[in-house]
């Protein structure tokens, strides 16, 4: 099997079976997803979902985001993990959203890496989710599944994994690539233990084929 083919039947199966694949993070508005993306960084959505509905009671704006303290805002989100530095984050990107950007979320790459906070990945996760731009975030799921498919080849650091995907992804299927790579490691292709036996691509997949369920007896 090609390359091409695998990318072709990867994208067949997904937009057959989960054609409207989307974020887990629940949210109103780009500012309540990007809040809710910086907190998700070694985190769980399960937990980023939790802390964020008395979070954005308290902080429903970027505006009132931006008169907020890290000490203020510390006590919404103590469960998720480093509450400490991501606290700061918050208060640094209201008050860098209010001032350099109107309160509005950008949706270009490189400004919203400008944000406190915003690193390469969540930056992609705006652009893609929000205005739907092709641009491909790379978690520690969308790297293993799509090195495991066969999707990616020696890719070593994410950068080179979002390359090879974003070369070979149609750009008009890229924003929901994203999702299914990611729900796919997230309940399929788990890290230690991916369950081959509920898998739908396993004709295609690079991993499979040199680690097969034995046959029923």
């Amino acid at each position: 099997m090609t390359k091409k083919e695998r990318y072709e039947a990867f994208i067949a199966y997904f937009s057959e079976h989960n054609p409207d694949a989307e974020t887990e993070l629940h949210y109103n508005s780009p500012y309540e997803l990007l809040v809710a993306v910086i907190l998700s960084a070694q985190c769980t959505d399960k937990r980023v979902n939790m802390v964020t509905p008395a979070l954005f009671e308290r902080f429903p704006t970027a505006e009132l985001l931006a008169t907020a303290s890290a000490d203020e805002i510390f006590p919404y989100i103590r469960s998720i993990s480093y509450p400490n530095n991501k606290a700061k984050h918050l208060a640094g990107m209201g008050k860098m959203l209010v001032e350099s950007f109107g309160g509005e979320v950008p949706s270009e790459v490189d400004e919203l890496q400008k944000l406190p906070g915003v690193g390469r990945k969540t930056a992609n996760v705006i652009s893609s989710v929000i205005f739907n731009q092709p641009t491909m975030a790379v978690d520690t799921h969308v790297f293993r599944v799509s090195a495991r498919i066969g999707l990616t080849t020696n890719a070593k650091t994410p950068l080179a994994a979002e390359k090879q995907l974003i070369r070979f992804i149609p750009e008009d299927k890229v924003h929901i690539a994203h999702h299914w790579l990611i729900l796919h490691g997230r309940y399929v292709c788990l890290a230690r233990t991916p369950k081959c036996q509920e898998c739908g691509i396993t004709q295609i997949c690079k991993y499979y084929s040199k680690h097969p369920l034995p046959p029923h007896k």
